[in-house]
């Protein structure tokens, strides 16, 4: 998915500019996590203010308000790290928790990331 946030699959790629596609990730409340990261990654944020760092797992997060952050969270660390190119590269990127979305009338292309990976031709 970061791959075609980037725009990596694009002749004209060039790592400097912003030359990839919208994303939108649908179903986002509906992710596997394999082993036994659902109940022990955890995921660290700051308050702001001193001694503030919290942490939640990704059992809490799948089973809160917004389990799409975790689909968010994984695709922002794959992009290069604290950039202005970064920021605006996921400005491009929706996750939904459900199957409705309101970008129908831009009429997306589902694209099945399951079958472009060697991995899973058995």
């Amino acid at each position: 998915m970061a791959k075609v946030l980037r725009g990596k699959h694009k002749a004209t790629f060039t790592p400097n500019m912003d030359t990839g596609d919208n994303v939108i990730i649908v179903n986002a409340g509906k992710v596997k996590l394999t082993g036994r990261k659902r109940g022990k990654k955890v995921y660290y944020y700051h308050t702001g203010f001193p001694g503030g760092i919290k942490e939640r797992s990704a059992e809490f997060i799948l089973s809160g308000e917004h389990p799409e952050r975790v689909v968010h969270k994984a695709i922002e660390r794959m992009l290069p790290k604290d950039s202005p190119l970064a920021r605006r590269q996921m400005k491009h990127l929706f996750v939904y928790a459900g199957d409705a979305h309101p970008h129908s009338a831009q009429q997306p292309k589902t694209i099945d990331f399951a079958s472009m990976n060697d991995k899973n031709a058995r």
